[in-house]
């Protein structure tokens, strides 16, 4: 008996340690690529590390997190970014969701339709970005001349206004990202039985009805799952913004990571511009936690 547990002991060590060379490959690029960079990050924003300089980069503890405390510019950015990552992800998921709803009906020229839904996706976010400035052009774009000829107006220069500067970002940071959350629940929604879709048609369920009770659970784990993901991605966002409008008109599209940016390569800040780093995503893993336990505290999710 002795034998036969140490044989099965030396034989799930031996897999064990299959199991870490095969996942070796796979772990050395994020360790190097994702790890390696986020600890130096943190160690950086403990420095006074300036470009340009000729004497050794000091040690200065917490100087720069008590500057960041004080520094209302970047606060504001951090607001900036918080209005801009829901303003993008609630309309994001809702227009997503009603798009998925229809590629997942039966429709002559599906195929087409689910073809050009994703059309934007496969953009680079700086060809988005001049695009969509060629759009918003104040003396040639198709928006403001579509509202010439629909005589609404004159038009104005959306992203150079104080007030329309940010609605018009979030616009296309609606545009840009809505793909990805459709495709998502798409696949979503292809998981579902459709027999329980035909047995609550049975029992006299309408189509609302038939949401609420069996398309909506099976696809709330993946809804929740992109709407974090999207909550990430959309409050981490720079070369969109970047190319639309730098971050102006006086700082009303300043996102955190542009002002980071900023101090990191325009102003040579490398020391303040990774505390920027570090509060940013200690402050979203928690609003993110805040998020998670919410909505799978009570033992919801499925």
């Amino acid at each position: 008996m002795t034998l036969a547990v140490e044989a099965r002991r030396s034989a799930r060590r031996v897999s064990r340690r299959g199991a870490w060379f095969l996942v070796l490959p796979a772990l050395i690029p994020v360790l190097v690529l994702s790890v390696g960079p986020l600890l130096y990050g943190i160690l950086l924003a403990f420095t006074d590390a300036q470009s340009g300089r000729t004497a050794p980069t000091r040690w200065i503890g917490g100087l720069n997190f008590s500057d960041l405390l004080r520094d209302t510019l970047f606060w504001e950015s951090f607001r900036i970014g918080l209005v801009w990552a829901v303003g993008v992800t609630v309309p994001q998921f809702l227009l997503a969701l009603g798009l998925a709803l229809l590629l997942n009906q039966e429709l002559r020229l599906r195929w087409l339709a689910r073809a050009l839904a994703i059309v934007p996706w496969a953009m680079p976010e700086v060809v988005v970005g001049v695009m969509w400035r060629l759009v918003y052009n104040p003396d040639a774009g198709i928006l403001n001349e579509t509202l010439r000829d629909l005589g609404l107006g004159e038009g104005r220069d959306w992203l150079s206004g104080l007030a329309t500067a940010l609605p018009a970002v979030i616009v296309v940071g609606v545009w840009a990202g809505m793909p990805q959350t459709t495709v998502t629940l798409l696949a979503g929604l292809q998981g579902t039985p459709r027999e329980l879709h035909e047995a609550a048609a049975v029992d006299g369920a309408g189509a609302w009805r038939r949401f609420r009770t069996v398309t909506w659970p099976a696809l709330r784990p993946v809804a929740l799952a992109i709407t974090a993901l999207n909550l990430i991605w959309n409050f981490n966002s720079f070369a969109l913004v970047y190319v639309l409008t730098s971050g102006g008109p006086g700082g009303r599209t300043r996102l955190p990571m542009l002002f980071a940016y900023e101090e990191a390569f325009r102003y040579g800040q490398f020391g303040y511009a990774a505390a920027m780093g570090c509060v940013m995503v200690a402050v979203i893993s928690l609003f993110l936690a805040l998020f998670l336990v919410g909505r799978l505290g009570g033992g919801d999710a499925r």
